[in-house]
């Protein structure tokens, strides 16, 4: 692949906004069908019940999957988010999480992906489907 995990880090190192950059979210792996990528733990993603926001992990799940989507087309695609369901299966508890990005379906103008963000129990915490729209021909 022309675009591999040293790429996907200088994409999410410059092409997200700041809070996004500051979930510090870390590429593991790619494949023809989708990615790994690492949440790692931030004190600052937790709030007053314990575990970590939803809000932290909608975002991870989105970022990852533009992120692989790029590493799938062997480049970034302007695209933008058209769809994004998230369920909240569990608290994920404070701690390093593993993100995972499968690609479902890649045309020339939309992408679905679906992503579980699994806590360091192993057990999936966050599951969601996403449709994105390509910006580019």
């Amino acid at each position: 692949m022309a675009f591999a995990v040293k790429e996907a880090g200088e994409l999410l190192a410059t092409a997200f906004a700041p809070w996004v950059i500051d979930l510090g979210l870390k590429p593991v792996e790619f494949t023809a069908e989708g990615g790994t990528f690492l949440l790692p733990e931030n004190k600052t993603l937790v709030h007053v019940g314990g575990v970590v926001c939803g809000q932290a992990t909608a975002a991870a799940a989105d970022t990852c999957s533009v992120v692989t989507l790029a590493a799938v087309n062997g480049r970034f695609r302007f695209c933008t988010t058209v769809d994004l369901s998230v369920k909240f299966m569990r608290p994920l508890p404070p701690g390093d999480a593993e993100v995972r990005v499968t690609v479902l379906s890649n045309g020339k103008r939309m992408a679905y992906t679906s992503v579980d963000v699994v806590g360091g129990n192993g057990k999936t915490a966050v599951t969601s489907m996403m449709t994105f729209a390509y910006l580019e021909d």
